[in-house]
């Protein structure tokens, strides 16, 4: 082979090298699946996203597995969101990869107290409340902040500066998919205005297992009534407590996740003679989730 060959061959090979995408190949961690819609609107295929809490799974409780925690050895990039096991994880996997670089999706966003199932007060039971205070006396803060729109676009907007943080020479397509995903966010957002905003004041609560939509009860003047407290099942008294108040308050539907036990749910039901239905906040897909969790509130109002 004549040099002239061998030289053609090596500056194409070198011009396709760096023609390669500088996250091509590379991880990139998220702790949940709604964290992979946001990451892939934004990165495209500039980035190999892997979810650490499989379907399934709840993010309260999850631990890696040996073989996740191979990969993140290998990670470029994590972007954390708040959920209850990256308290413990977060330092370990520091401790497995110290070149990981950590990238906080929630920075920004101020959280509100986890919902309480009630507060005992003589006979009566306050509903729907703030939930009880921790044992060393903190308050217990919501982190399901992706399940509101307010709080999308925060989390949009920060993984777009951790991608251009790690990957600058892609900051104009990043930015350019930022805003294509705002105008997707707000769109979301006029749409569950136009699906809840007619539902009667009288009929703007819902019973849920576990309290999850505590941002999105928020911002579109919900009452979410949680049937668990901080991931315990009910006492045979609280169950009592909670079916009267569901009659007193005419609940139809029982919202579920598919994370939790339904136990509790299927006898309160059966008792109130409502129906269960389910809802996922881990959906992969933010946006339509959205969308399916508004109708699923609407026709809730309806029954």
């Amino acid at each position: 082979m004549s040099r002239q060959c061998i030289a053609f061959i090596l500056a194409t090979l070198l011009s396709f090298a760096m023609a390669v995408p500088a996250l091509a190949g590379q991880t990139v961690f998220v702790s949940i699946l709604p964290q992979q819609f946001f990451v892939n609107r934004i990165a495209g295929d500039l980035a190999d996203v892997h979810v650490l809490v499989p379907p399934g799974a709840s993010p309260h409780t999850y631990e890696p597995s040996p073989r996740q925690m191979v990969a993140l050895s290998k990670a470029s990039a994590y972007f954390t969101i708040g959920v209850e096991f990256e308290k413990a994880w977060l330092p370990r996997l520091r401790g497995a990869n110290p070149d990981l670089r950590f990238i906080s999706a929630e920075a920004g966003i101020t959280k509100i107290p986890m919902a309480g199932r009630h507060e005992h007060d003589g006979d009566e039971a306050k509903v729907h409340g703030p939930a009880h205070a921790g044992h060393d006396g903190d308050e217990i803060l919501d982190p399901h902040i992706w399940l509101a729109p307010d709080n999308a676009r925060i989390i949009a907007r920060n993984t777009c500066q951790g991608l251009v943080a790690i990957d600058p020479g892609h900051a104009e397509t990043y930015r350019a998919n930022l805003d294509a995903l705002l105008k997707d966010i707000e769109t979301t957002d006029g749409r569950l205005r136009d699906i809840l905003g007619p539902i009667p004041k009288d009929r703007r609560m819902f019973m849920v297992f576990h309290p999850s939509w505590g941002y999105f009860a928020r911002q579109y003047d919900l009452t979410q009534l949680p049937i668990e407290s901080k991931g315990n099942e009910p006492s045979p008294r609280d169950l009592a407590e909670i079916i009267r108040h569901g009659r007193e308050l005419g609940i139809r539907v029982i919202f579920v996740q598919p994370q939790f036990s339904r136990r509790s749910a299927k006898v309160i039901a059966s008792e109130l003679d409502a129906q269960i239905a389910v809802l996922d906040p881990l959906s992969e897909d933010w946006e339509s989730n959205m969308i399916s969790v508004g109708e699923a509130f609407r026709k809730a109002s309806q029954k």
